[in-house]
């Protein structure tokens, strides 16, 4: 078994429930019935939630569901290795409901507080209550072979024998090896590394990738929810002059939060409608565009500030439900006065429909989303190359239409949740070949902390690149381009 010490340098955030008969404690049930969804195509993000309410789960048994739910999914290229070391099989011999119980027994084991007896004993319970009784035995057994070394040792076990450095922290790190390389070269090509650093910096985002991002609100200005967020416990956050980070608790149960005054937004995509709203546009009419706004969180903090401002914000979103959540979360922007329509139309068809009318423009960009993989922890495993094929042509035409109807002299934001040089640079560098009369603008000191110092680390320009690692943020991409 593990050793005391080893068992000391676990995270003391999370403390395992009293153990329960029947199917195993309801803390471990309702993480292994979150892995089954969430390989059934659910989200865990939307699926927990729901099955913590039903399970009744609160307090220190709902933290540690959450914690083995997501640690699970998380770490599942490393705890697989191990498992296929333990039971001596590849996982495609495994049953998949299996799997997902060893993987839930491996992270109680290699990552939490829990006493090695107590892991074993109640996921082996959760085994036979869920699957079967023959099921137990072997989850025992493997189990106890995962129990006898240090997470350490096993990631020293099962990468001693892989040669190539970029594969062994794919395993040690728990990331398709497809996504390490792109990592890497993003974080070259974005100008914050050097190939010299980057096994130390890619260690270093990969570590972040693998830690809970924190739990960051955004007081929408002008909405007078920052009183209720400090009585909360909230705290405000040094990355964004509107973000807020909780250290805990349903967000959803703050009256703020409920009635749209705030909401659930990474600093990183607060600063990126930061820097939009800051840009100097001559003449500003205060006519902008929000040309992909579901689910509508950077268009709640655009229809605020337009409330402050006097200015008509026009959101767009293809799909008839994604604009229905617009609307939802646009209730108290448009009580306190903001003129804000939310239309169902493609943002790819405004740049003629709607040719030379906003001053502002948004293209939070569909993508990979591989800056959010800390909060995002199965779509690591989703999503693969050939996706960016098949989003570079949307993300190329949304670009072309947003400049399409920004007027001359007006500003373009292009956004995206991902670093990945092929939906960043090079989408906002073919368009501007093919585009007379845009240039890119270098928007790095537009993106500034609560305090107004300009971000550190954000790249060498023209566009800013955002970092889990270094900023505590999601990796957000920003360009900014003007209509000449």
């Amino acid at each position: 078994m593990s050793s005391v010490a080893e068992r000391e340098r676990r995270p003391r955030s999370r403390t395992a429930p009293s153990q329960r008969p029947g199917r195993g404690d309801p803390a471990r049930d309702t993480a292994y019935q979150a892995l089954r969804a969430v390989e059934q195509g659910a989200y865990a993000n939307l699926e927990l939630p729901r099955l913590l309410r039903g399970a009744r789960l609160r307090g220190r048994d709902a933290a540690f569901a959450t914690e083995l739910t997501y640690g699970a999914l998380r770490m599942q290229g490393l705890y697989d290795a191990v498992i296929v070391q333990a039971a001596q099989r590849p996982v495609e011999r495994i049953d998949a409901p299996v799997l997902d119980v060893l993987r839930l027994g491996a992270h109680q084991l290699l990552a939490m507080r829990v006493p090695d007896h107590a892991a074993v004993s109640a996921t082996v319970a959760l085994a036979r209550g869920r699957i079967s009784q023959g099921s137990g035995g072997f989850v025992n057994a493997v189990l106890r072979r995962v129990g006898e070394r240090s997470r350490e040792q096993w990631v020293q076990e099962v990468t001693t024998s892989i040669e190539d450095p970029l594969e062994r922290l794919a395993v040690e790190h728990s990331h398709p090896v497809w996504i390490v390389r792109a990592l890497r070269a993003a974080l070259i090509g974005h100008g914050v590394s050097t190939p010299e650093r980057a096994s130390g910096d890619l260690s270093a985002l990969l570590q972040a990738h693998n830690a809970p991002g924190p739990l960051t609100l955004v007081a929408r200005p002008g909405l007078g929810a920052e009183g209720e967020l400090e009585t909360a416990g909230a705290t405000p956050t040094p990355a964004a002059a509107t973000a807020w980070t909780l250290d805990g608790g349903d967000p959803g149960s703050l009256q703020a939060v409920r009635d749209g005054r705030a909401a659930v937004q990474d600093a990183g995509s607060q600063l990126v409608t930061h820097a939009l709203l800051g840009a100097a546009v001559d003449g500003d009419r205060g006519r902008w565009l929000d040309l992909c706004a579901g689910p509508g969180g950077k268009t709640g903090l655009l229809a605020a500030t337009a409330a402050q401002r006097g200015a008509r914000l026009l959101a767009t979103e293809v799909s008839p439900h994604r604009a229905e959540l617009v609307r939802q979360t646009l209730r108290a922007a448009v009580a306190a006065g903001a003129e804000v329509e939310v239309a169902v139309r493609d943002g790819r068809m405004m740049g003629r429909e709607a040719a030379d009318c906003f001053d502002r423009v948004l293209v939070d960009a569909p993508c990979t989303g591989l800056g959010a993989l800390r909060r995002r922890p199965e779509a690591r495993w989703r999503r693969m190359p050939s996706d960016l094929t098949e989003l570079g042509p949307l993300q190329r035409d949304l670009l072309v239409s947003a400049l399409g109807a920004v007027r001359p002299g007006g500003v373009v934001a292009y956004a995206t949740c991902s670093p990945h040089l092929a939906e960043t640079r090079l989408v906002v560098s073919d368009v501007l070949k093919h585009t007379p009369g845009a240039q890119i603008e270098d928007v790095r000191a537009l993106v500034t902390d609560r305090a107004g110092a300009v971000m550190a680390q954000t790249g060498d320009g023209p566009g800013a690149q955002l970092w889990p690692h270094l900023h505590g943020t999601d990796g957000m991409y920003l360009a900014l381009l003007r209509k000449t």
